[in-house]
């Protein structure tokens, strides 16, 4: 299956000098180069910017010396180190909401870039760039299908756009299934040479080697994007300067009304990408990219090391890197539509995938704390750590404090009152109380200024939603020790189409999602 695959320009490589230009894609030399940078590239130029090891060794020698410091003032003054460790995690949660809040303002004064459809079809098909579209996919024969008319659906010239389909190669069912949809002369299966990682970042940094757009993104294979979203990024990255890398699109779900479940999810995404990732963007703060329609020059995307096939939320990671690098960020108003997980269990999977994914973000990039602080600044840096290793840890921790709660008000235990005097309880009853209703109150305006009065039980009834977080957060924290570059698969294919189509006025499109 062939498409319109142009002539590539010279492939500059991360690793060791190696190089798959003038090399047939087809020939086993092009495919052993190409495999060996898209997994070793990043690693092998700074193996301090790869999570392929966890904690590095000074992270380790510290993560040690605190937990061997806290047992022993545990011993020595059990309650003392209690109230101390509430107190940290109270000025945590207070810290992390005060700075939610102010994100959010931000973002509703402001919102995305807006570009309307006029303006984006009236660019001659003449100017427009090169683009190529990432489509990376892994046993989902049954989405397949809906790929072929999301892209057919794509107002750009079929000439300059190039479509990869990057499978496995030894994922026959949905080789099969891509190979026996018809009218798919656009798209280009690309057969990726099986190695671990198992991941999407993998497979993007071996599509990268064919890929002949000045610009590229990524769908996943369910995705329905906006017709006109890639005329629109063209023209996000024209109007701005040249610090815009990335043009990162909102993601919405077709199937918010499905269950409860899928209310919760939209309500959660439309907070995120239509409020709270703008709010970032004002601020200049590094923003976790979401999973797809992340739209990145890709010369830039070179320059910065292209994805860490070892990072569960590469997206992240590289929302992160291109900050750090000195580059921004845009977020536009072009809603692709995908599937909200309706299985609860399915859910957890891929939001503990998340979770991992961020604590592991966090973690490389803080190797290098000094450069990263003068790279992006206090506030910057501060943003930085209480959103991607705040968002999981708070959703662990969550679940400790629901337990103190509970216990107090069945059985008022006696230690519970001396590890909480007044100076830690009153901050934490106005935690709990103001932050949980600043919470529901920022999901009720999202729900309001994106017209959908049908999320209105989901917005109430969230505090439900919150203990599947936290229970999602400690699966992926233990996996973080476990396992912490296994791709948990989310699985696709199980929703009804319930909501608008991509190109009508879709709703806001949470937390920083890699489908």
């Amino acid at each position: 299956m062939t498409g319109p695959v142009g002539p590539r320009e010279p492939f500059t490589p991360l690793s060791n000098g190696m190089s798959t230009d003038g090399m047939d894609p087809e020939s086993d030399e092009f495919k052993t180069t190409a495999l060996y940078d898209a997994i070793e590239g990043l690693r092998a130029v700074d193996p301090l910017r790869s999570a392929s090891t966890a904690v590095v060794g000074w992270q380790k020698a510290v993560l040690i010396g605190l937990c061997v410091l806290v047992v022993g003032f545990a011993v020595w003054q059990p309650v003392a180190t209690a109230t101390t460790l509430i107190g940290i995690c109270t000025l945590f949660y207070v810290g992390s909401l005060g700075d939610r809040l102010l994100i959010f303002r931000r973002g509703l004064a402001s919102g995305p870039i807006s570009i309307s459809d006029e303006r984006a079809r009236a660019i001659p098909d003449s100017d427009l760039p090169l683009y190529t579209v990432l489509v990376p996919a892994y046993n989902e024969p049954e989405v397949v299908a809906d790929l072929i008319g999301a892209m057919a659906a794509i107002e750009y010239p079929t000439e300059k756009m190039q479509v990869l389909l990057l499978l496995e190669a030894d994922d026959d069912v949905t080789i099969n299934a891509a190979e026996a949809c018809k009218g798919v002369d656009m798209i280009t299966i690309v057969l990726v040479p099986p190695a671990e990682p198992r991941t999407k970042p993998k497979a993007c940094n071996y599509g990268l080697h064919l890929a002949t757009g000045e610009i590229v993104t990524i769908y996943d294979a369910e995705d329905l994007p906006d017709p006109l979203q890639l005329r629109r990024a063209v023209l996000a990255f024209a109007d701005g300067d040249d610090s815009i890398a990335c043009v990162q699109a909102k993601l919405a779900f077709h199937n918010g009304r499905q269950n409860l479940l899928t209310g919760w999810f939209t309500n959660d995404y439309g907070l995120w990408f239509g409020y709270l990732l703008p709010g970032l963007m004002r601020s200049r703060a590094p923003i976790p990219l979401g999973g797809t329609s992340n739209h990145l020059r890709r010369s830039v995307l070179r320059e910065i090391g292209a994805w860490d096939p070892f990072n569960v939320t590469e997206d992240a990671d590289l929302g992160v890197r291109i900050a750090e690098t000195g580059y921004r960020t845009a977020v536009i108003d072009s809603v692709t539509l995908e599937e909200a997980n309706s299985d609860p269990i399915n859910w957890i999977r891929q939001r503990s995938r998340w979770y991992k994914g961020y604590l592991q973000t966090w973690l490389v990039h803080v190797r290098r704390p000094v450069t990263l602080w003068k790279a992006i600044g206090t506030v910057s840096f501060v943003r930085f750590t209480l959103l991607l290793a705040g968002t999981p840890v708070i959703a662990c921790l969550n679940l400790i404090f629901w337990l103190i709660t509970v216990m107090w008000f069945l059985g008022q235990p006696a230690f519970i009152g001396e590890v909480f005097p007044w100076y830690i309880y009153f901050p934490a009853l106005v935690s709990l109380i103001f932050g949980n209703g600043a919470t529901i109150y920022m999901n009720l305006i999202a729900i309001r200024e994106d017209d959908r009065p049908d999320l209105l039980v989901p917005a109430l009834t969230v505090p439900i939603y919150w203990v599947m977080m936290s229970i999602a957060s400690a699966k992926g924290c233990y996996q973080l020790i476990r396992n912490p570059s296994y791709w948990e698969k989310t699985f696709h294919g199980l929703s009804v189409k319930t909501d608008v189509n991509p190109g009508d006025d879709a709703p806001g499109g949470a937390e920083g999602g890699n489908a």
